[in-house]
């Protein structure tokens, strides 16, 4: 395990094909950033997708069995806001 800073990390082996480290070194010059970073990230943001994705079921799922019953223009508001802040 290494330790950069207080974040410890742990080194691991990832088999890839000749073509995608080709890609990943294109993109790694052209960044300036090393592979790790790039496969970090990659990882980083496929884990948080899926995470995403199971906190929009839930929420979906509990307004299923408990509908809002009245109109509420605060939360109507709100979700306009959180709606307009995503990154489409």
């Amino acid at each position: 395990m290494i330790a950069y800073g207080r974040v410890a990390r742990r080194q691991t082996l990832v088999q890839l094909t000749d073509e995608l480290v080709a890609l990943l070194d294109e993109r790694a010059a052209r960044t300036g950033r090393s592979r790790s970073e790039i496969i970090r990230t990659a990882i980083e943001r496929e884990l948080a997708a899926e995470r995403n994705a199971e906190i929009d079921r839930r929420i979906v799922e509990a307004y299923t069995r408990i509908p809002q019953e009245e109109h509420d223009p605060w939360a109507e508001s709100a979700a306009r806001r959180m709606i307009a802040d995503e990154p489409w």
